[in-house]
């Protein structure tokens, strides 16, 4: 369900998308995340690297969970913010809640991603599309966010286009 969210959140979004379509220029899923401090000054940001890396566990929202493990009191964690362009997948929402990481604000959901592709003819991704909050389940997630969710569609339709043209 869409919420409303701060200007502030917004220009957040608005760069976790670009870095999205950054990726998938790089040949990279898009997919693109910031981690913001309490006061909302960026404090890292990533992007998928899975093919550039040669690594399936190359996901921005993993590198940020890293990143503020080694950078960031548990106090700090629990303060910040991961804007992401989608959801994490369950492998980053556990590592989120391990890191003990606060609030995502995510452009697209998990199922809305799963739902595009299916509608692709893609095949379903090796784990199961599920919401942050079946894995952390005291998370606070502010998903889909529109319209960065009808943004991201086009932009994962990009990438499906790719993949589905022959060699």
């Amino acid at each position: 369900m869409s919420s409303e969210i701060s200007r502030s959140d917004a220009g957040h979004l608005r760069r976790c998308v670009e870095l999205a379509k950054q990726a998938l220029e790089n040949g990279d899923d898009p997919f693109g995340s910031v981690l913001v401090d309490a006061g909302g000054a960026v404090l890292a940001e990533e992007m998928n690297r899975e093919q550039s890396d040669r690594d399936p566990t190359a996901h921005p929202e993993l590198a940020l969970v890293r990143w503020a493990i080694a950078h960031l009191t548990p106090g700090q964690r629990a303060t910040s913010t991961v804007y992401t362009s989608g959801e994490h997948c369950p492998m980053c929402a556990a590592a989120h809640g391990w890191a003990g990481l606060g609030r995502v604000v995510a452009a697209a959901s998990a199922a809305q991603l799963a739902e595009w592709r299916a509608s692709w003819g893609l095949p379903a991704g090796p784990v199961a599309p599920t919401p942050i909050t079946d894995v952390v389940p005291d998370a606070i997630v502010i998903a889909p966010v529109a319209p960065f969710d009808a943004e991201m569609r086009e932009v994962h339709e990009r990438a499906a286009s790719r993949a589905n043209r022959p060699s």
